[in-house]
């Protein structure tokens, strides 16, 4: 079976359904750009029409044809990417991590600060902190795409919130990520690069 790097996405029901969707787009169409094989979608055992509950996007990057298409988790992610920091307390994020695993967290706390709530955080190789709120401006009602995610066509273009930071630095998190490919395909590419530039990167 091909070596597949896995991400799992951790959001919040319906204000951030539409922003955590289109940071799986933006992984996996940066990482199609680059010539690799992807897959991107949502997790239909969540229940994003519900405000404010945990929901998750994932996204698999693969230098070969990526064979488990119906295998609608992943179990075993190489990088985790939370955009609320307040889902790192009390929700295992990094379930189905082996050693050497990478995190990503939407916060303005450092990442020694976050580290005091993962009890499993043995399991990471680098946490990186970035304030994509921050950059990229507060969610408005106005800026929420309510639209459903399957079969549909994006009424938004991808990539015009705190994905576009959040993408920007997932580059300094994995090296299967390249930040020309991520600014290329995003809507917001000085958001990208802001990302890339503010993001806060500690080695374990």
């Amino acid at each position: 079976m091909a070596d597949v790097y896995e991400v799992t996405i951790w959001a919040r029901g319906v204000l951030q359904d539409m922003e955590g969707r289109h940071l799986s787009l933006l992984l996996a169409n940066s990482a199609d750009k680059d010539g690799k094989f992807v897959q991107a979608w949502d997790n239909y055992a969540d229940l994003p029409d519900r405000v404010g509950v945990p929901l998750r996007k994932y996204a698999r990057i693969s230098d070969e044809e990526i064979e488990m298409r119906y295998e609608y988790e992943n179990d075993n992610p190489q990088l985790s990417i939370v955009m609320d920091d307040t889902i790192v307390k009390g929700i295992d994020i990094l379930n189905g991590m082996e050693k050497g695993g990478a995190l990503v967290v939407n916060t303005t706390r450092s990442p020694e600060e976050i580290l005091k709530f993962i009890p499993n955080s043995d399991l990471l190789r680098t946490v990186v902190c970035v304030d994509a709120t921050g950059i990229a401006g507060a969610c408005t009602m106005e800026d929420i795409d309510f639209m459903g995610s399957e079969g549909g066509v994006e009424a938004a273009e991808v990539g015009t919130g705190m994905s576009a930071p959040l993408v920007g630095a997932a580059a300094k998190a994995t090296e299967r990520l390249t930040l020309d490919s991520l600014v290329a395909v995003t809507a917001n590419k000085e958001g990208v690069k802001e990302g890339y530039e503010k993001a806060v990167v500690k080695s374990l």
